[in-house]
């Protein structure tokens, strides 16, 4: 666990993150294993764009702790995913106190710094709540994260969405209403 993890964002959707979530819960070795590969390349990202020079350690620390009071994770009131993302925010928050300095804004990808919303989060909230919509999209199945894609990235309607992509327009819309639910759920266990 020491080096940094790979992009799983593709690894997501083939993983059965309910699964993931038992393992870890249950406290086998593989369940930690698991929990890495599925959500360490989150966990990494969220702490490298927060604190660059401490990613590796913050990663680390966070997946240390989440182990420890594994216990106190509840499938029921979220994802592992978003439960791990609560754990890095305040690892973040902890390093940049012990070294007796503010919590700057955070970076996005591009290096250019995450906004502030207008409800006056803070910027580490809405950089955490953005990584966790991609793995929440990640986890969908290819033809719900493609149609849940074209509604709210490219702005199609649901009868758009089912002339371009060929689906009925009843499965479009249950694909969305799936999808929303799915993301809500992992925003909803963030906040």
């Amino acid at each position: 666990m020491t080096s940094p993890p790979h992009d799983g964002a593709d690894d997501a959707s083939v993983i059965d993150i309910d699964q993931v979530d038992a393992a870890f819960r249950s406290g086998s070795e593989h369940g930690l294993a698991a929990a890495y590969d599925a959500h360490g390349a989150l966990v990494h990202t969220l702490c490298a764009r927060a604190h660059p020079t401490q990613a590796a350690d913050l990663t680390q620390e966070v997946f240390l702790s989440a182990w420890r009071a594994r216990d106190r994770f509840d499938p029921g009131r979220g994802p592992l995913a978003a439960w791990l993302v609560g754990i890095a925010k305040n690892k973040i928050v902890d390093a940049y106190r012990k070294d007796g300095r503010q919590v700057p804004a955070a970076r996005d990808e591009d290096g250019s710094r995450v906004s502030r919303l207008a409800d006056s989060r803070q910027p580490l909230d809405h950089l955490a709540d953005r990584l966790l919509v991609t793995e929440a999209l990640a986890t969908l199945p290819e033809r719900p994260r493609e149609i849940v894609r074209l509604a709210f990235f490219d702005d199609l309607t649901h009868e758009q969405i089912a002339e371009q992509t060929s689906v009925p327009l009843g499965t479009v819309k249950s694909d969305i209403r799936r999808g929303l639910a799915r993301l809500r759920r992992y925003l909803e266990a963030a906040a």
